[in-house]
């Protein structure tokens, strides 16, 4: 099963930390974000991903590429000039979509369509960390049998929570500072989940196209009530950092 990764925006309330470089390669634990998200999907046994690249997605190319030799140890044989690493680290397929440095969620996913049709997927933001079992996550997805399946966390929040009549969304309520359940990331999506993104970039997956699976009761709702972290804020890096200089870093499930 593939695992898809919004990778693309351009990180504008950390604009200390993202202007050199792209949100998902923020340091937590002298490893970025994203690798944290990944070795998380790989450790329940999902190693397939497609990134969708946005803003300064070519220095999330180069990582992958060149890491690697940079921090692992390596023999070379002068002779021939072809090096060989003495630990190949993560064994991992990467996709690696350009999808353009304006584009909005729902339109960076819409263009991932002809890799992803075919099958159910996964899916996630480049910057949340949680120590949620993805395993129990698809069979929940599974026993629903909706469209999609998003992982609520209950939260305090300006941006919205859901309200969750059993295991189904049943509505948004749009109040500042509210406290409730709220989109915590880690999608499980049915091909289907393209009849509801038109072809358009501006469009937000968790707008119009999460009502209208809403109006429909297509999403499901699966709760974590276990860790669960949003890094949006410099405030958040620097919390997620000292939580793992404390040993305390209980995303890390592998």
């Amino acid at each position: 099963m593939k695992v898809v990764i919004l990778c693309g925006g351009k990180g504008l309330r950390m604009h200390q930390l993202t202007e050199e470089i792209p949100k998902p390669l923020v340091r937590v634990g002298g490893k970025p974000m994203l690798w944290h998200i990944m070795k998380a999907y790989k450790h329940f046994g999902f190693d397939e991903f497609v990134l969708l690249l946005g803003y300064k997605g070519e220095q999330i190319k180069e990582y992958f590429l060149t890491e690697k030799w940079k921090s692992g140890s390596f023999y070379l044989d002068t002779a021939t000039g072809k090096p060989q690493l003495l630990d190949p680290g993560e064994e991992w397929k990467i996709t690696f979509l350009d999808t353009g440095e304006d584009a909005m969620t729902g339109g960076r996913l819409k263009q991932a369509q002809g890799l992803l049709q075919d099958d159910p997927f996964m899916m996630t933001y480049g910057d949340g960390l949680s120590d949620i079992d993805l395993r129990r996550l698809l069979e929940f997805h599974k026993a629903r049998g909706k469209v999609a399946t998003v992982t609520g966390v209950e939260k305090k929040s300006q941006y919205g929570t859901l309200t969750v009549t059993g295991d189904l969304a049943t509505g948004f309520h749009e109040k500042e500072q509210s406290i409730g359940i709220i989109n915590g990331g880690f999608f499980v999506l049915e091909p289907e989940i393209f009849r509801y993104l038109p072809e358009d970039n501006a469009c937000v997956f968790e707008q119009g196209p999460m009502q209208r699976l809403v109006e429909e009761r297509e999403l499901a709702v699966y709760l974590h009530r276990g860790f669960w972290k949003a890094s949006d804020t410099v405030s958040d890096i620097m919390e997620v950092n000292r939580l793992s200089a404390q040993g305390q870093d209980k995303w890390r499930v592998w």
